[in-house]
Formats: structure tokens, sequence, C-alpha cells
């Protein structure tokens, strides 16, 4: 077992339908690595690619993706890459936070801290973020592949797996709606 906690095989694998939006002014289907990467390791996960899609660095188009996906029941996580920078076009934060019913403050934690390990003081650069949104856990990513990679290997797919221990939040799914 590492700090993490432990993979149950002996548990049922429950497949989650995972949404990934790329929010960029300049990618398309063949230049969007970063969705590519994303798409790529949902699938080896043995989790469903509900959809995929580009947009542009702009509030209402982020939010509106988002939130088409939310309300048609398309996704039980959505995972956005690019938009967390500084720069004045970075605007997936501004989009998605208002949105969020609840904020995953601990996500931005340890998101900079296993980039830390990859990237050191360069992490600081991005704005990194998770909620809920209408019992749906949004993820913000950097558009990077490096933060990608170490978002979804080293945090997202471990608590998107219902095999995970001591809690994972698959198990919350079921739960999220409660009033």
């Amino acid at each position: 077992m590492h700090p993490g906690g432990e993979i149950k095989t002996n548990l049922p694998f429950k497949p989650v339908r995972v949404a990934v939006l790329s929010v960029s002014d300049t990618r398309d289907a063949e230049t969007d690595t970063s969705g590519k990467i994303l798409c790529e390791r949902i699938i080896a996960a043995g989790h469903e690619l509900a959809a995929r899609d580009i947009v542009r660095d702009e509030r209402i188009a982020i939010r509106a993706k988002v939130l088409s996906w939310i309300q048609a029941g398309t996704a039980d996580a959505v995972i956005t890459t690019g938009g967390t920078g500084l720069t004045g076009r970075d605007v997936t934060p501004e989009a998605l936070r208002p949105l969020f019913d609840k904020e995953i403050d601990g996500f931005s934690v340890i998101f900079h801290l296993v980039s830390y390990q990859t990237v050191g003081l360069s992490t600081l650069q991005s704005r990194a973020c998770a909620g809920l949104i209408g019992g749906v856990f949004v993820f913000c990513l950097p558009g990077s592949g490096g933060a990608v990679k170490d978002g979804w290997d080293k945090v997202i797919s471990v608590q998107l797996d219902s095999r995970h221990s001591p809690c994972n939040m698959v198990e919350l799914m079921p739960r999220l709606m409660e009033s």
C-alpha cells in the first residue's frame, strides 16, 4: 500500500462515463495532444469516453459545452484541459468555478503536489481546480501533455477507480444529489 491507498483487485471495477473538453484557441482535432492523451488513458483504464470536444478560450463556450453534457446526463465526470494558466485568455476556472455546487479544494493541492515533482515551481503557473456541478465531477487541468498525465495518472484515475481504498469518488456518485 502506498500513501495514496490501494486498489483492491478483489472488488468489481465500475466504469465511469468521462467527457473530455479541450480549451484552446489554436488546437484542432489533429493537434490536440492533451485531449488525445486523456482519451487514450480513460479508455485504457476501462472507462467509457462519453464525449470529446474542443472549444475556444471563451467563458460562454466553455460553460455551454460542460453544461450541455451535464444537463443531457452524458457524463459522470468531465475533464477539461487548457485555459488554467495566468494569461489573459486563460479563463477555464473563471468559466466553471461559478457553476460549482461544491469545490473540491483538495484537488488543487494534490495536483500541485504531484506536478511539483515533475515541473518544480513552474506548477505555480497553473490554476488547476475541481468541483461538482449538478452531481458531476468536473476536473480542470492545464493544457500540457505532462500536466494531463500527472493529473490523470496520479490523481483522477485513482479516485475514479471503484476499487480504490480507503475511499473513492465512484462510491459517492449515487449520493451526490442528496438534499
